[in-house]
């Protein structure tokens, strides 16, 4: 009997992100593939000699990586860390988790991404000094019911009463 919640990866097509010359990732969205609600979970591949999303951390969502071939640095925090297939990483929401993949082989890196998918969530970008706010559809869920998305220089500041009429 088939079933929407059960998928095949091989069934899925691959969505290729890339972002200057240093960012490519393909990706599988296993979990929104499979209608998953309140878990995500996607396929990547981080191509050779290419980095993953920019260095940041979440405030609600929790994430959570298990490499299956390949290897890599983990930035977490300031800290790099050699990956290979078979680790499992756990990155609870909050700075002390910040983190980025590279890719600094000649093979790529594939590996599971796993999420948490509250919303609204608040991520925050360490080296770029922004801050992005996600609602309606949490970060890698679906973005036709994403009802707010908004990136802000973490300097930002307006008044609580700004802009109000009386």
């Amino acid at each position: 009997m088939a079933t929407p919640h059960l998928v095949h990866s091989n069934d899925l097509p691959w969505t290729d992100i890339v972002q200057g010359s240093r960012v490519a990732i393909r990706r599988k969205q296993l979990g929104a593939a499979a209608q998953g609600k309140k878990l995500g979970c996607s396929l990547l591949e981080l191509l050779p000699g290419k980095k993953s999303w920019p260095h940041h951390y979440h405030l609600a969502n929790e994430e959570a990586l298990f490499i299956l071939e390949g290897s890599g640095i983990l930035r977490l925090g300031e800290e790099r860390l050699p990956v290979t297939a078979g680790d499992y990483v756990a990155l609870p929401a909050g700075p002390e988790c910040a983190h980025q993949l590279f890719n600094e082989s000649t093979q790529p890196l594939r590996y599971l991404a796993f999420s948490t998918q509250i919303e609204p969530d608040v991520l925050v970008y360490p080296d770029s000094q922004k801050v992005g706010v996600m609602a309606g559809a949490a970060p890698g869920g679906n973005k036709a019911a994403r009802t707010l998305e908004a990136y802000l220089p973490l300097s930002a500041r307006v008044g609580y009463w700004e802009g109000e009429v009386d």
